[in-house]
């Protein structure tokens, strides 16, 4: 691909190495070396196209709505004109990074997100995301969930002694509203996390604040349950931290889908609770048997279940670019109707959003 799509993106802002969305770079970084790699695309399984959508960035750091799906399309002309692989499958065979807030849609608003739907030319492709929702239009059979990035060398200078006592009973550190965007709180995160803070903010159970202070981690490992409420999508980061940490995910995301679930038994590590019992959720908690507790505790220390959430930069064994690879794997041999008759078309290249369709 050219530099256009990927490298010189990071090179122009590289912040878009170390956020929550820097799987694509990695996952590219790590193909470019993997022994599953050839160069021969008659032997090829699998297309794989490095564009790195979420570096382009506004002042404030996060990815620009309306340039991402120019650049995709862009990038699918290219690869579409360049050689006769798109073209035999229209990328039935081919794989996109798409970490963005809902996936292929994007757009980091849930109402705008449907409002776009998928990128058309992406829809026979299969899709590595972050998001995972069922039953949603940015969610298409086939696409393969994985973990958001956490810088794993960050969180292992923050290791504190497995000894410590775990004395805070609920933990939690972010946003509870979106004063820029839903100041009433009731559209960011469908209400939940106002929710929480406006029936716990004085429970003296509760450890929550919008403040991220610098023992974050620290304070993560002395926490019984770790609040993971949705944010304007239902993924977050805190899910991966709470894993590497040993906290129990508290899941408060309708419909989510969680990542590499062969991988990771999230029902059995996970305590999983409705948006709309959220004003329970302190009876929830103290009704979680202390057998329960001490059994998920225990699946947490697993260093399996750790290293399966985390791209690792080198690669390890079982780790987050494994499960995609175990994930691709499991779509093969392709299924009938991947390559097209001589002159069959499925993809309109006209559909979309009139922005969508501006060049790149």
């Amino acid at each position: 691909m050219p530099r256009k799509y990927n490298q010189y993106l990071l090179e122009k802002d590289n912040r878009c190495l170390y956020h929550m969305f820097a799987a694509e770079i990695f996952m590219h970084q790590f193909l470019l070396a993997s022994a599953v790699r050839t160069m021969d695309p008659e032997e090829a399984d699998w297309f794989y196209t490095p564009v790195y959508t979420t570096c382009d960035l506004t002042q404030q750091g996060f990815p620009l709505p309306f340039r991402a799906p120019r650049m995709m399309r862009s990038a699918v002309q290219y690869i579409a004109a360049t050689w006769p692989y798109w073209n035999r499958t229209e990328g039935a065979d081919h794989f996109f990074l798409a970490p963005h807030d809902f996936g292929a849609c994007f757009h980091y608003q849930e109402e705008r997100a449907i409002e776009r739907g998928i990128l058309p030319v992406l829809r026979r492709a299969t899709l590595v995301q972050t998001f995972g929702q069922r039953n949603h239009v940015c969610m298409q059979e086939g696409s393969i969930t994985i973990p958001p990035y956490a810088n794993p060398q960050k969180m292992q200078a923050h290791l504190i002694s497995p000894g410590t006592p775990r004395s805070i009973f609920a933990y939690f550190r972010g946003l509870f509203y979106d004063m820029g965007n839903d100041p009433e709180g009731g559209y960011y995160a469908r209400g939940a996390r106002a929710s929480v803070w406006e029936n716990f903010k004085d429970n003296p159970l509760f450890d929550m604040s919008t403040e991220h202070p610098s023992t974050y981690y620290e304070d993560m490992q002395r926490a019984i349950f770790c609040l993971c409420p949705l944010g304007w999508a239902p993924w977050s980061p805190r899910l991966v931290e709470a894993v590497v940490f040993g906290c129990i995910p508290v899941i408060i995301a309708d419909d989510i889908v969680l990542p590499f679930a062969d991988a990771i038994p999230w029902d059995q590590i996970s305590v999983f609770v409705p948006e709309a019992d959220v004003p329970r959720l302190d009876s929830i908690l103290a009704s979680v048997p202390p057998e329960d507790v001490l059994r998920k505790q225990r699946l947490l220390a697993s260093p399996a279940m750790k290293q399966a959430v985390l791209f690792h930069q080198p690669a390890q064994p079982r780790d987050a670019f494994d499960q995609v690879l175990n994930g691709l794997a499991r779509k093969l041999p392709h299924r009938e109707g991947v390559f097209l008759r001589p002159g069959q078309k499925v993809i309109d290249w006209n559909a979309g959003q009139y922005d969508d369709l501006k060049p790149w």
